[in-house]
């Protein structure tokens, strides 16, 4: 028996770099420090990346764009999203919702999750009420507690594609 929906978890942690853009959901935080990565290291858009791929059974983000590959030095995030939710579709799947944590000691991101649920939701071919974000902190407690870097954590839903 083969199930019409699935579920999918990913996670993604980066360490703060000097002199790097802090993107988070597709949105410039202003911040003093970035995240270090080979593409724009935003960690919410890579967790979610692997949700849905994983939700798909197609794998994870460093199997369909690896840090070794030149092309993605640098590289907006929004593309793996947009190409993720691409390789969905031609398999016959379709997102149903997605809820994504991210774990930030600083800086606060309650006033951002509006403009990152309005990007996502759009690259996602889906309504904002099928994107939730939300933010914590570890209460000061291991390397996001030190100010080290940000995590995120997504799960995904997807569906068979009606018809």
């Amino acid at each position: 028996m083969t199930l019409n929906i699935r579920v999918g978890h990913g996670f993604d942690v980066h360490p703060f770099a000097e002199g790097r853009k802090l993107i988070l959901g597709g949105v410039d935080i202003p911040h003093q420090r970035g995240l270090a990565g080979h593409s724009d290291a935003d960690v919410l858009y890579h967790a979610l990346c692997d949700a849905l791929l994983g939700a798909a059974g197609l794998g994870d983000i460093g199997h369909h764009f690896p840090d070794s590959d030149m092309q993605y030095k640098d590289a907006d995030s929004a593309r793996f999203v947009a190409a993720t939710v691409s390789a969905l579709s031609e398999r016959g799947w379709t997102v149903g919702n997605v809820d994504v944590t991210v774990i930030a000691q600083e800086p606060k991101i309650a006033p951002h999750v509006a403009a990152m649920r309005e990007r996502l939701a759009g690259l996602l071919l889906v309504d904002q009420s099928a994107v939730n974000i939300k933010a914590t902190t570890t209460e000061r407690l291991g390397y996001v507690g030190r100010k080290e870097g940000i995590a995120a954590h997504a799960v995904a839903l997807i569906s068979r594609r009606p018809g």
